[in-house]
């Protein structure tokens, strides 16, 4: 069996039956929704053509989430998660670039290698070298005034350790970030570049090897085994390029308000809600959540 999740503020139980109607008429032999959170999401189960059903559904109701997966094993036991614009709202080297005054000339590349249109490593090493001689007091200034976590990121992690998940967070940002931020958040591990610092200042230099995708991929692959998890057990959720080969690699891989190259290629998208549309999509109402 398949369930397809429409996850929308304010979803009706017409749309909820208008959608059961889109699958029978696209040949997916579904059952009756149910409710998971009355206004909010419903579960469609069916029993066929689970990308007809992903056809039929996308658009059908508007403003809403779908996501469609095989029912077994649809709560996950392992969650990779990437950091900048997934589990925060800004990306940090761009708002760190704001304190050396050079925001623009950076978020520009910082968005280009984002759609995968730059080889991620050689462009972090050139956003890098761009911000030597700032002071390292601008990193914890930073953190403070700019890093805001993304609605639903508490909820989504607890919740999943709570239920016996394993969590690891995965950024192509900074240590610096990460660490705080992964520890608030609740990830059971963190893993980010290090900003080389002498005399308390940043030297422009990365140090190697850069955590980039082959890494992100490799720490879900390490984790899957150490954990003995099958594919369809596990979670990766981003938003850029970095991001898509473990995207392709999990059980479920989840392009969040992503870029196209990424939105294209993964199994799941998340283009209107929070991340509490991850505990949707894994059967959990919102009863069942853990926020602190």
């Amino acid at each position: 069996m398949f369930i397809a999740t429409l996850i929308a503020e304010g979803l009706s139980s017409g749309q909820v039956d208008a959608a059961v109607g889109k699958l029978a008429a696209a040949g997916c032999t579904p059952g009756a929704g149910r409710w998971l959170d009355e206004g909010i999401a419903a579960d469609l189960p069916f029993a066929a053509q689970p990308d007809a059903a992903r056809t039929a559904l996308e658009g059908a109701v508007s403003g809403a989430d779908v996501i469609v997966q095989v029912e077994a094993h649809r709560e996950k036991k392992l969650l990779v998660a990437d950091m900048d614009s997934t589990m925060i709202t800004v990306e940090c080297i761009d708002e760190l670039a704001d304190y050396a005054g050079i925001k623009p000339q950076i978020a520009e590349v910082t968005e280009r290698a984002m759609r995968g249109e730059l080889d991620f490593a050689a462009a972090l090493d050139a956003r890098v070298a761009l911000l030597v001689g700032l002071s390292e007091r601008a990193i914890d200034q930073c953190l403070e005034e700019r890093v805001r976590l993304m609605p639903g990121a508490v909820a989504l992690v607890k919740t999943m350790r709570a239920r016996g998940a394993h969590t690891i967070l995965v950024s192509g940002g900074f240590t610096r970030f990460a660490e705080p931020v992964g520890t608030r958040i609740g990830f059971d591990r963190r893993i980010a570049n290090v900003l080389e610092i002498e005399d308390g200042k940043l030297t422009g230099i990365v140090t190697k090897p850069i955590v980039d995708s082959s890494t992100k991929e490799t720490t879900l692959l390490g984790a899957m085994a150490e954990l003995g998890l099958a594919p369809e057990q596990t979670m990766a959720v981003g938003d850029g390029a970095n991001d898509l080969a473990m995207i392709r690699k999990a059980g479920l891989g989840v392009a969040y308000h992503a870029k196209p190259i990424v939105a294209a290629a993964a199994g799941a998208r998340i283009d209107h809600g929070d991340l509490t549309a991850l505990l949707y999509a894994q059967g959990i109402p919102s009863a069942e959540w853990v926020t602190e």
